[in-house]
């Protein structure tokens, strides 16, 4: 039973299931498809797509990011301190089987802390992608950043509610969730990947990369319902 719940995490991690479907992507998505295949269509979409990542009492004083041909923007300024955007690919581990997956849409809502401490490092990484910058460059340029890599501030926390995502072909979403991110610590210190616990941890960085590079442990906290307001069975993936 332990091994299955912490697979179902690592699936949260944007990591390849093992999957026949996954092990079909890993041979689809070597390299980056047209850079128009990862854009919305329509800026709206975008928005409304970035908003479901938290409940509207968050995401509707957030403020919004949009991905265009040359990085993120802010399309909507908000109140809150909070800030709402679609991560693609590029936001999964680099040797991910689809780290270049188009379809890759990941609706993310950070707090204030998280916003000023761990956001910027994928917004670096969008710079690098469409810059052209080869993903054997880009591993390499993060393992330089890993060494100034700033700690998350205290407090910092991210929404993942939207049942509009899709992390991996193989499975589309997780479970609606929350993060918490801290400089690397003991999953034991929360009671984390202990069996029966619901918390899960992970210390492979912000982007999942194994070795590690970045000193942070993220703890996922599944939770009963989505950002709509809809329950979300814990027995459905």
């Amino acid at each position: 039973m332990r091994a299955k719940v912490w697979e179902c995490a690592l699936a949260l991690l944007f990591c390849a299931l093992g999957s026949a479907k996954a092990e079909d992507a890993a041979t689809g998505y070597r390299a980056m498809a047209p850079l128009t295949e990862y854009l919305s269509t329509h800026e709206t979409d975008e928005i409304s797509l970035a908003r479901s990542a938290a409940p509207a009492s968050v995401s509707a004083k957030a403020d919004i990011l949009t991905l265009g041909s040359h990085g993120y923007t802010t399309a909507i300024k908000g109140t809150n301190g909070f800030v709402c955007l679609v991560e693609r690919s590029w936001a999964t581990g680099f040797a991910d089987a689809e780290f270049w997956n188009p379809k890759f849409r990941a609706p993310i809502c950070h707090n204030r802390a998280a916003a000023r401490t761990v956001l910027p490092s994928y917004v670096e990484r969008t710079e690098w992608v469409l810059a052209g910058v080869s993903t054997s460059d880009m591993a390499a340029r993060a393992r330089v950043s890993a060494k100034t890599f700033k700690l998350p501030d205290a407090g910092a926390m991210s929404y993942m509610l939207s049942k509009q995502a899709h992390l991996h072909d193989a499975d589309g979403h997780w479970h609606p969730h929350v993060m918490f991110y801290l400089a690397h610590i003991d999953a034991a210190a929360w009671g984390a990947n202990l069996d029966a616990s619901p918390i899960f941890a992970d210390n492979t960085g912000v982007f999942g990369e194994k070795g590690g590079a970045e000193p942070v442990t993220t703890f996922f906290v599944p939770v009963t319902k989505w950002s709509d307001g809809t329950p979300d069975s814990l027995q459905a993936h």
